[in-house]
């Protein structure tokens, strides 16, 4: 999100810092004036990866400074904001109009990533047998406890304020490509979204790759922890692709345990994804790794993963991290200067 450096409102200039932009990182408007949007290239290695997200950071921040700004990696609107300031293109003005208040609350920003896969069938199978494991991706990525000036009691709450639109969430197995399709022309053609852009459920085939694109985390402050996030959200696509069998799981039943993930974060016990029972967080995470072992190792993440997760646990997820920012400096200010400061680290 774009902040002003005085007042840490949110600051609607993301058109200047789009035009500012001299690097060669995509930076790109969102459905607010008040965000920019940043991707990284496809890579294989995790090192990689961390390059690509530092150098987007850095895009990003370079540009918002230009437009008199900061770019913040926060989730949610953190202090009382007023208005909304769509971005003014045809297809947000028409988000704007068909789907009024639902739109207007909608500024929040999450992180995706792309996997690839070598079908659509196989993407297919990969949405399907994914949909157990994804409440952890949540809970490690965890970055929104605040909305609007007020603390939500939730560890991400910008996963519950994206789960209002028609179309997001945890869907039901579709068991087929035919079926998906058949699914998705029926939810546009009955008005749950513009096109397939607004199609937007937890895992979904992309548009214009050969992916998989995994929707649920939010935008994380620290590069380690998208990091984290990421490594795991591949092993997990390699190993459904690998194996589709899968347990059968109702999606009424994913959806709260994907509301345990966002209000607890790792602080709480989550639904296991293999016994169906409330369990740690810690045991959640063990009988993930477990579970797409193998594909760790291929990638040479499996070490790094572990490591990640024991320094999430001592450090604390984002939103941990935002509410010990603000019982030591007792003003929310303070912890929108703490994510501005954490963001321009994430990039030195």
């Amino acid at each position: 999100m774009l902040v002003d450096p005085t007042t840490g409102q949110l600051t609607a200039v993301s058109q200047s810092a789009v035009l500012a932009n001299e690097a060669p990182e995509e930076v790109g408007h969102e459905l607010f004036l008040q965000q920019i949007e940043t991707s990284t290239p496809p890579c294989e290695r995790a090192e990689d990866l961390l390059v690509g997200l530092r150098a987007g950071r850095r895009a990003v921040g370079e540009a918002a400074a230009a437009a008199g700004a900061r770019a913040v990696a926060m989730a949610t609107p953190v202090l009382a904001e007023q208005d909304e300031h769509f971005t003014p293109k045809s297809r947000y003005r028409q988000i704007q109009a068909e789907y009024g208040e639902m739109a207007r609350q909608s500024l929040v920003c999450a992180m995706h990533m792309h996997v690839d896969v070598a079908s659509d069938a196989e993407a297919v199978r990969v949405v399907d047998g994914i949909r157990p494991w994804l409440p952890l991706l949540v809970a490690l990525g965890a970055n929104s406890p605040y909305w609007q000036g007020r603390d939500t009691g939730h560890a991400s709450w910008r996963s519950q304020v994206w789960s209002r639109w028609p179309t997001a969430g945890p869907a039901q197995p579709f068991g087929d490509v035919a079926t998906y399709r058949a699914v998705s022309e029926q939810m546009l053609g009955w008005g749950a979204g513009l096109d397939a852009g607004m199609l937007y459920f937890d895992v979904r085939l992309a548009a214009d790759y050969p992916t998989v694109e995994i929707r649920v985390a939010d935008v994380c402050t620290d590069v380690e922890d998208a990091l984290l996030v990421a490594l795991l959200a591949r092993a997990l696509v390699a190993t459904v692709a690998a194996d589709p069998t899968r347990p059968t799981w109702r999606g009424d039943l994913l959806q709260v345990a994907g509301w345990r993930a966002a209000r607890h974060g790792l602080a709480g016990d989550l639904v296991h994804p293999v016994e169906a029972r409330l369990a740690p967080a810690r045991e959640v995470f063990e009988a993930t790794v477990e579970h797409c072992r193998e594909a760790l190792r291929e990638s040479g993440d499996l070490d790094r993963v572990s490591a990640s997760f024991e320094r999430l646990v001592a450090t604390g997820t984002g939103a941990t991290r935002q509410r010990r920012v603000l019982e030591s400096a007792g003003s929310l200010r303070a912890v929108v200067e703490d994510l501005a400061r954490r963001t321009e680290e994430s990039w030195a």
